[in-house]
């Protein structure tokens, strides 16, 4: 017991030295040991003794230690979204602004390989200049007037070369989006100008087809009044004249219908004579009458008598056979 004890009074200063540097250490190497993932994002290691950079395993979320002589590379694995202007040059010589919106995401399983061939600066490396080099060659063989009028299949189909080949370079891009396209203010009022005009061209052809087809409708229409007027005989006639007469006579509305004349007699009398309202406007006309001279009265009654005949229903043909 007495040599153990005077082993650890020996070796304890050693020892305590020891942990005290061991800890400081451990504290100055603490962001270097303990490594925290945060949520969305994938880790890459370097080994600086052994192997190098690990291309079979992405570290996930959470908390990892390692050698303070390696290191670990921490990439942001979410949808990301980057700005970008730039200027292109059109077929005619003239600059274009553009402005995009890049949305991107790294492919999380292949993260070791992308730091390993690409590195950190991805974007700047694989995404923006594949996309900016498809514009400017699209844009370049162009005129101010194409860009300016978006060829809207053009434009998509360059995006969707650039993308198939930024994703051979382990980046997917979800979208490209155009947020801005800027001409000179001269050339796009020019071409502004020359869009309306064309615009109003166009109306004008629209009119013209317009009063073609109601020339045509028209004409047509002539054709066939005419072949109806043709078409009706004297037979036809009289026999639509009967049909509207008895049409007549089933109104309610309809007291009298008169038809006739003509060298063949006409069409027969159908109707009613209205004898209440005649005998009602002649009455106080008698009245008035009687006051003044009695004679005069007697002659108007005599006139009331004569004015309300009975009706005879019977037509005209009819008549002249009985004769």
């Amino acid at each position: 017991m007495e040599a153990l004890s005077q082993r650890i009074k020996k070796y304890l200063p050693a020892t305590i030295t020891l942990v005290l540097i061991f800890l400081i250490l451990f504290l100055l190497l603490f962001n270097r040991i303990v490594i925290v993932i945060q949520s969305g994002e994938g880790g890459v290691l370097y080994r600086t003794l052994i192997g190098g950079t690990v291309t079979t395993k992405v570290y996930d979320e959470g908390v990892h230690l390692i050698f303070p002589w390696d290191k670990m590379y921490i990439y942001n694995a979410r949808v990301q979204e980057y700005s970008h202007e730039f200027d292109a040059l059109t077929k005619n010589g003239l600059k274009v602004h553009l402005n995009l919106s890049v949305r991107y995401r790294p492919e999380y399983k292949l993260l070791g390989i992308l730091h390993k061939e690409v590195g950190e600066g991805y974007v700047h490396i694989v995404v923006l200049p594949e996309i900016e080099s498809v514009l400017r060659v699209l844009i370049g063989g162009l005129d101010a007037e194409e860009i300016y009028t978006t060829k809207q299949s053009l434009l998509e189909k360059a995006i969707n070369g650039a993308i198939e080949q930024i994703a051979q370079r382990y980046v997917q891009v979800d979208d490209v989006i155009i947020k801005k396209l800027q001409l000179p203010d001269s050339v796009a009022e020019s071409i502004r100008k020359k869009i309306e005009q064309k615009h109003v061209a166009d109306a004008y052809v629209f009119r013209l087809r317009k009063e073609e087809s109601e020339k045509e409708r028209k004409r047509i229409e002539a054709e066939g009044l005419e072949r109806f007027s043709k078409a009706l005989s004297p037979e036809v006639l009289q026999y639509m004249g009967i049909q509207a007469t008895l049409e007549l006579s089933k109104s309610n509305n309809t007291k009298v219908v008169i038809a006739g004349g003509g060298k063949d007699g006409g069409l027969p009398i159908i109707g009613s004579m209205p004898l209440a309202p005649f005998t009602e406007t002649i009455a106080p006309t008698t009245q008035k009458n009687s006051e003044t001279n009695d004679e005069s009265a007697e002659e108007v009654e005599d006139t009331e008598s004569i004015v309300t005949p009975s009706l005879d229903l019977t037509s005209p043909t009819d008549a002249a056979t009985e004769q």
